[in-house]
């Protein structure tokens, strides 16, 4: 059982694989090549799922904890966009050293976010995990609100995608 959150960064490919598919997909490459995906979250039938952070924002303050978006202590440190979760195995993507040396002064400040927000989504661990469970459960058998469903990623697709990109690559 997987008890700890890890901050993860998804090949761009294979995001772009899944886009063809999905248009929910987020984007993780070009300006935002370092957008990094928040680690484990759950897993059914062995599959593994990782849902975009976002970085702070004055909206996100205003903005409602909803059963696809969750503020990282109230919207200081951002969000975890659930509705944007994807598929993974090991291959489709690296872990993030929160711990090498950085050269810039953006770098640091920047790795130190991912900490504090990686600490903060730790210690709400149950939290997170119970909200992209109930997310997948209600898309899944179809009781999701029409307005919040047209915001979320294909799940069941996607695994499917996730599958078959992954017997073809490796």
């Amino acid at each position: 059982m997987i008890l700890n959150l890890e901050i993860v960064r998804v090949d761009s490919d294979y995001c772009d694989y899944l886009r063809q598919f999905d248009n929910k997909v987020a984007y993780n490459k070009h300006e935002k090549e370092l957008r990094p995906f928040i680690g484990i979250l759950f897993e059914i039938d062995n599959c593994k799922y990782f849902a975009p952070l976002s970085s702070p924002k004055p909206k996100h303050r205003k903005m409602k904890n909803m059963i696809d978006f969750f503020k990282i202590k109230d919207g200081e440190l951002g969000a975890v966009n659930f509705n944007n979760m994807i598929p993974v195995t090991n291959k489709n993507y690296t872990l993030v050293d929160l711990n090498k040396e950085t050269l810039t002064i953006a770098e640091l400040k920047y790795q130190k976010l991912l900490k504090e927000q990686l600490n903060w989504l730790n210690a709400h661990y149950r939290q997170v995990k119970n909200k992209s469970f109930k997310l997948y459960q209600l898309y899944n058998s179809g009781k999701l609100a029409d307005n919040m469903k047209s915001r979320c990623c294909n799940f069941k697709l996607l695994e499917e995608k996730c599958l078959e990109y992954n017997k073809v690559k490796w």
